[in-house]
């Protein structure tokens, strides 16, 4: 058994999945947890296609589809038991830049005060990638601006085993956020931080769930911050910000945010922590 256990939640995209695998080159096990699919996945054709030898995977199957939130508590609660050290994240689709788990590993062992790293990324739109997509990599910055924005890029962290003995599993109840709900819980109880480089290549599009759920998750997103309410300018802008967002159609806000950052560089388009 490795150190190192990376979780996928899967439901009906196994080209995705088949690229995500493929993308792995770090001594890592593999845990994927399908989501009730029409079309289910098996170890042998996945295992085909790992480049490392030493890469194990194991699937498990549930018997219906109840959601994204429900398959990584699945999840969390085998490799819990299963007593990995570090577990990590990666979506369906999502591609690993090499040897991705072996940076955050490191990051975590030469850091022990931090219990959960992420990093920037690639996101990659009509089949190129478009920008690099970067949050803030300092705790201090980190544990204000969760309450505008994910200060973390949900494919992209890894964190100790000993989170789940403090916060325990995703909350169930914030319907298409329940990355945003559980990183607010372990930045309230860890120190945590983002590395500054981009470890994974994010694909954007009809299928990811912040475009196809965009209203729903934001709505959930705003019940977090008022959940999470505190005395602070930051929790003030945050909760206004979202609830603008939910009124201006996304389009528009993708149209302002290409042509800020158009005009604020010549060089190259980043894209804006709105």
């Amino acid at each position: 058994m490795n150190d190192v256990v990376v979780l996928i939640p899967h439901y009906n995209n196994i080209e995705g999945l088949k690229k995500s695998i493929a993308s792995i080159n770090d001594d890592v096990d593999i845990l994927i947890v399908d989501d009730g699919s029409f079309s289910k996945p098996t170890e042998e054709e996945l295992r085909d296609l790992c480049v490392n030898p030493r890469v194990q995977i194991e699937i498990i199957y549930l018997k219906k589809n109840q959601g994204i939130e429900h398959a990584l508590n699945a999840g969390l609660k085998t490799v819990y038991q299963k007593g990995y050290k570090f577990i990590a994240r990666l979506d369906a689709g999502d591609e690993c830049l090499p040897y991705r788990f072996s940076v955050q590993k490191q990051f975590l062992e030469y850091n022990p005060e931090i219990y959960l790293v992420g990093s920037w990324a690639e996101v990659v739109e009509e089949n190129r990638v478009s920008y690099i997509l970067k949050k803030p990599t300092d705790y201090k910055t980190i544990k204000k601006l969760i309450f505008v924005n994910n200060t973390f890029i949900h494919p992209a962290v890894m964190f100790r085993r000993e989170v789940i003995d403090e916060v325990g599993f995703y909350p169930e109840k914030y319907k298409y956020a329940e990355d945003y709900a559980y990183f607010f819980k372990i930045t309230k109880k860890f120190k945590c931080a983002n590395i500054d480089k981009p470890l994974i290549r994010y694909t954007l599009g009809e299928s990811n769930i912040s475009w196809k759920y965009y209203k729903k998750q934001l709505k959930s997103r705003i019940k977090i911050i008022w959940d999470n309410k505190a005395l602070n300018p930051y929790w003030f802008y945050g909760l206004i910000r979202n609830i603008f967002l939910l009124i201006v159609p996304k389009q528009f806000i993708e149209k302002l945010k290409k042509i800020l950052f158009t005009l604020l560089t010549n060089k190259e388009y980043k894209k804006a922590n709105f």
